[in-house]
């Protein structure tokens, strides 16, 4: 499977790119939403795993744009929630068409989980 993770802190994508790998999938990095929608549609990805709050193009307008270009597309939003904490922007996440969120920090294993769960069902 491919995974596309956009984040703008390199220390998640690292974090992230390792264990996805670990679980066997290939996965694309992105630093901002512009560049995560841009490189998804080179290459669409089977996942988009997005932080929320990120310059340039954050991850709620970037959920939207996917969503309506790719209507079935699965997409995990993960947060640190910035100023304001996670409470604020998981729930709008979910509204834009995230099929789950996690606050940082967040276990990983449980996010490996969470994307076996949305596979299987298919």
């Amino acid at each position: 499977m491919r995974i596309l993770v956009i984040d703008d802190d390199d220390q998640m994508r690292v974090l992230l790119r390792q264990v996805m790998e670990w679980a066997g999938h290939e996965v694309i990095e992105a630093a901002n939403g512009r560049e995560g929608v841009q490189k998804f549609r080179k290459q669409p990805a089977d996942l988009v795993i997005t932080d929320l709050i990120m310059p340039e193009q954050e991850g709620l307008e970037t959920i939207s744009s996917l969503k309506k270009e790719y209507p079935d597309l699965k997409i995990i939003a993960i947060s640190g929630g910035g100023r304001i904490g996670p409470e604020a922007y998981l729930p709008a996440a979910q509204e834009l068409g995230a099929n789950k969120v996690f606050s940082k920090p967040f276990d990983v294993r449980e996010l490996a989980e969470t994307i076996k769960e949305l596979f299987c069902h298919e």
